[in-house]
């Protein structure tokens, strides 16, 4: 059920993550070099909102490929039912 049988979603999603390891580098620059916490704060409450729009995005495509497409059969429906499940549990602890 990997998300890479998508190319066209792969790649958005790729660069996403490029985003994402740019602002944490950015983070860590911004530590080393001593920069005001409230500086700091700003920019972990954006790769926050970036990781949760990525998980987002994904969550998504989790749902329409593998759990509403039409012709799924039903263990392959639970299956991927089951893992959404699984993975909201744990984003909510």
């Amino acid at each position: 059920m990997a998300h890479t049988s998508h190319p066209e979603n792969n790649a958005a999603l790729l660069m996403r993550v490029k985003r994402i390891i740019g602002q944490m580098q950015t983070i860590e620059r911004a530590l080393s070099e001593g920069v005001d916490c409230a500086d700091v704060l700003h920019q972990v409450a954006g790769v926050r909102g970036a990781v949760i729009g990525l998980m987002d995005e994904i969550f998504e495509d989790h749902l329409r490929h593998h759990v509403a497409a039409p012709g799924l059969p039903d263990a392959a429906r639970e299956k991927g039912a089951a893992e959404l499940v699984a993975v909201i549990r744990r984003y909510a602890k």
